[in-house]
């Protein structure tokens, strides 16, 4: 007690006051953040069917458009031949063929694996070939456990006239995403004034990159190479995008 016998302490008994902190000590100062791992690079397959080699082209330069991004990987792939040699030979094809023989074929199961897709075939009157049509049938197990739902895709295709199916072969295409729960990607006017050219014979459309064959004697266009280098590049950066995010480089 203090002189009284009242409340307040006696100069002998006051409690120090606490002295204040440093302004350094109050500051919360975060540790430095951990590096990120780095990301891993985006899968796109290149899934295609082609009996003279027209597609196979437009395929490698696809392959190129994908591998020309950063962190993208363009897998080349090739769909099973249901066609006997026998026919195949009738139909001058085999050389052809032989020439697909070092590309992997496409095994169903192993699609999940891809972050996107571009399928690329020749039109059969206005719709895709049958080897492929068969290709799109095997994956019916996938389909049923919505494997491939939510994955980019996108078309590129041959045809032997201009008014042969070049939008056709692609939009009926289509329907084979949708029972799949995929995502159909145009390329739409993405590729600037080359696909206003009008000088020179081109293939393609806002469905995808395209080639005309003739009567199978004509090989893709630089112009037609050109667009589907430029679809390969640009699903891969749409697909870097959706996998890493929107600030993806």
């Amino acid at each position: 007690m203090g002189k009284g016998g009242g409340c307040l302490p006696s100069k002998s008994q006051r409690v120090p006051l606490p002295q204040p902190r440093h302004r350094r000590d109050r500051t919360y100062i975060p540790p430095p953040a951990a590096p990120q791992p780095p990301r891993r690079p985006v899968r796109i397959y290149v899934v295609f069917y082609s009996m003279y080699g027209h597609v196979r082209l437009l395929a490698r330069a696809v392959q190129r458009g994908v591998g020309s991004v950063p962190g993208a990987l363009g897998i080349l792939l090739r769909v099973p031949e249901t066609l006997p040699r026998a026919v195949l030979a009738r139909m001058g094809a085999l050389k052809a063929a032989a020439e697909m023989d070092e590309i992997p074929v496409a095994d169903p199961a192993g699609l999940p694996d891809a972050d996107g897709f571009l399928f690329g075939f020749p039109a059969r009157y206005g719709a895709m070939a049958a080897q492929m049509q068969a290709f799109f049938e095997s994956t019916a197990p996938l389909c049923r456990h919505q494997r491939l739902a939510g994955k980019p895709a996108g078309f590129f295709v041959s045809t032997g006239t201009q008014c042969g199916g070049q939008e056709t072969t692609a939009w009926t295409a289509i329907t084979q995403l949708a029972h799949h729960g995929m995502l159909f990607v145009p390329i739409g006017y993405t590729f600037g004034e080359g696909m206003f050219e009008m000088e020179e014979l081109r293939g393609g459309s806002p469905y995808g990159a395209g080639v005309f064959a003739g009567d199978g004697t004509r090989p893709p266009s630089e112009i037609e190479l050109a667009l589907a280098e430029h679809q390969g590049k640009y699903m891969a950066t749409l697909v870097k995008r959706m996998v890493h995010g929107a600030d993806a480089s």
